[in-house]
């Protein structure tokens, strides 16, 4: 068998913009809804949501059958964690706070078998489809989508060296936790901020690197794409369903 060819990273490195959908019910039945909703890619979240390695395993596999492809938001740059997530199968991961170049180089050297990096080799896992693919540990990499999240103000600081890592092949940044380090916790659209993340997104298209954001607001939205945004997370499975629940009972309560 070929290595399964990771679509959304040659998107990526072709500036194609990724509009994506954030993930984070936790279930399998629920992605399958969502993959099917024409989504370039979806975001399964186990830093802010009760997923573990299992669960994401069946998200995964619920993805599968459609197009959109699944990224992996695991929840540390932990080599552990990092190579179970690879082994069952992740191509694409979103890897949460880091602030410097030491950093990524880190969180991609958990993304490689040696020698140029400590993941660890197994023989038979999903990600090789249980040994079938041919020489999968010298090629992994070639379809191993790296992606880093800045979001403090020392990875603002950092961005270029940060993008100058091989191996890095986006950076997203994080917007809630980007206000709060710069002292405006609980928002995420601030005044202040928003020209910050605006130039962070050109800084990071001029380094060749694929930059990427998550907001529910569509003016916030197509603002971040002018500046350059490629991978964009326009809502999340949780807020779908929230919102939409709150609209269908305010209808029929408001009426009583």
């Amino acid at each position: 068998m070929d290595l399964p060819h990771n679509s959304f990273k040659s998107a990526l490195a072709n500036g194609q913009t990724q509009i994506g959908l954030w993930s984070s019910l936790s279930s399998n039945y629920t992605v399958e809804v969502i993959a099917g909703a024409g989504f370039d890619w979806l975001l399964l979240d186990m830093e802010h949501s009760p997923n573990d390695l299992e669960s994401v395993l069946g998200q995964m596999q619920a993805a599968a059958a459609y197009p959109s492809h699944a990224v992996v938001r695991v929840p540390w740059s932990d080599m552990v964690g990092i190579k179970r997530i690879l082994d069952a199968g992740a191509q694409s991961l979103l890897i949460p706070f880091v602030s410097s170049a030491q950093e990524a180089r880190e969180a991609v050297s958990y993304t490689r078998y040696p020698p140029q990096g400590v993941r660890g080799v197994a023989g038979t896992t999903r990600a090789g489809r249980f040994g079938r693919v041919a020489n999968y540990a010298r090629h992994a990499h070639e379809q191993i989508c790296v992606l880093v999240q800045a979001e403090t103000e020392q990875a603002l600081q950092n961005l270029e060296e940060i993008c100058a890592v091989d191996g890095v092949d986006g950076v997203f940044i994080g917007p809630a936790d980007l206000h709060a380090s710069l002292g405006y916790t609980g928002e995420t659209a601030n005044p202040a901020v928003v020209p910050k993340i605006e130039e962070a997104i050109r800084r990071i298209r001029t380094c060749a690197k694929a930059p990427g954001i998550l907001t529910g607001v569509e003016a916030d939205n197509r603002r971040y794409m002018a500046a350059g945004a490629l991978f964009v997370a326009v809502g999340s499975d949780a807020g779908i369903l929230a919102r939409g629940a709150d609209a269908l009972a305010a209808r029929y309560k408001s009426t009583t």
